[in-house]
């Protein structure tokens, strides 16, 4: 196939062919950011908790009565919620992942260091890691009489009271690179050391930002004191909806002066948290499939026209002995410079895009193989939109298409 017949059709049709190549490149700088974004939220959305969600319960109690106090209120419900059928364990918290609940600590290898690691910080009762599910790798459980109650001047939810932690493997590994983080005093906002005594394989934070540190998390043995907290219920996944109703009736005979919110299953609660992002991916998706359906009507109504623009020379070539296959060629290899030429320019303008993203809304880079991924699916687009019109072109008679002249 000879090239420079394209190109010298081409240079005779410069602005329509100006106008498909910015369509093209448009098109391609936006689907492949379009694409980027939906791979980063649906990775983010399936990301394990570390926790085991589809046996898990919680009800948020809210007290109403000043007089009355949290711990001993916790401890009685507590083992009301144990008596119930079906019910494995159960434990107070004040935060679980992606409830939003976020108290974040800084954390230091040495007193008083100028820089830090923001991690979350999990309170909760004895029996936490056993009624949450998560997978201790290394070191024990909090002992009994390591336990204290969260309280902490101004309600700052600190450490520097707290004797021992367990932090989560991607916290640990940060903390200290190449080494077992078991045994080693870690320090937030002060001089007093807290050791580390175990470390979980996962777990997310209440609210997740930067994919790097969704897992800088920490569990201390701090009973929340606070009037407001959380009742978490393992149990059979079938059983979840009725053990939430016997646990709401269970509590208000307990102590009728509190407030009950959010009943509701931990995958509810995950459902909740990426609700937005579910619908971004879904409109995000509409509109990288409807900008590639109206760049397709664009290369096939373009080839149309071509089509009936150039039936004399179609029969001409024709009648010089060009084949249907050589006239099918032609309009699939000019499609490809087309599409090409709007590439090239539409990954530069990807790349400005991405740049721009990331500077007001904190999307990450652009990996380079969104490029050629992007690209390919433009090449293969063009190609099937302009099949139609080239079909059609290859069928045309040499002699209908020079008497139609």
């Amino acid at each position: 196939m000879q090239l420079r017949p394209i190109l010298s059709s081409l240079t005779r049709h410069k602005l329509t062919a100006f106008l498909l190549i910015l369509q093209v490149t448009f098109t391609c700088a936006i689907v492949c950011n379009v694409m980027f974004m939906i791979a980063t939220r649906t990775s983010q959305m399936r990301l394990p908790s570390g926790i085991a969600e589809n046996e898990l319960a919680m009800i948020d109690s809210v007290g109403i009565d000043a007089t009355e106090n949290p711990l001993v209120r916790h401890e009685q419900d507590l083992v009301a919620l144990r008596g119930i059928a079906g019910v494995k364990s159960a434990v107070v918290v004040d935060a679980l992942p992606l409830n939003r609940d976020n108290w974040t600590n800084g954390i230091t290898t040495v007193p008083d260091a100028d820089t830090h690691v923001g991690a979350s910080a999990y309170n909760g009762t004895p029996g936490e890691l056993q009624t949450l599910g998560l997978h201790l790798i290394e070191g024990r459980d909090f002992q009994a009489d390591e336990y204290i109650a969260e309280d902490v001047p101004h309600g700052y939810k600190g450490i520097d009271t707290v004797p021992v932690t367990i932090v989560t493997r991607a916290l640990a590994e940060q903390l200290f690179p190449g080494q077992s983080a078991l045994g080693k005093d870690i320090y937030a906002s002060g001089t007093h050391p807290t050791r580390i005594v175990g470390v979980v394989d996962h777990m997310l934070r209440p609210a997740l930002r930067d994919p790097a540190t969704n897992e800088y998390a920490m569990l201390f043995p701090m009973k929340p004191d606070d009037s407001e907290v959380t009742y978490v219920m393992r149990t059979a996944p079938h059983d979840r909806e009725r053990v939430l109703k016997e646990a709401s009736a269970v509590l208000v005979r307990l102590n009728g002066n509190r407030i009950l919110k959010s009943p509701q299953t931990f995958t509810q609660v995950r459902d909740s948290y990426f609700h937005r992002d579910q619908t971004m991916v879904g409109l995000l998706l509409a509109a990288g499939l409807g900008l590639l359906f109206v760049t397709a009507l664009g290369i096939a109504g373009l080839a149309n026209f071509w089509v009936q623009q150039r039936r004399r020379q179609i029969g001409v070539r024709r009648a010089l002995g060009a084949t249907r296959g050589d006239i099918l060629r032609y309009f699939q290899t000019e499609n490809f410079l087309i599409v090409s030429g709007g590439i090239v320019l539409g990954m530069a303008l990807a790349f400005a895009l991405n740049l721009t993203l990331m500077k007001f809304y904190e999307l990450p880079r652009l990996p380079f193989y969104y490029l050629p991924i992007g690209a390919l699916a433009l090449w293969a687009l063009g190609q099937l939109a302009v099949l139609g019109p080239a079909l059609r072109a290859a069928a045309v008679s040499p002699v209908v298409a020079t008497r139609s002249v």
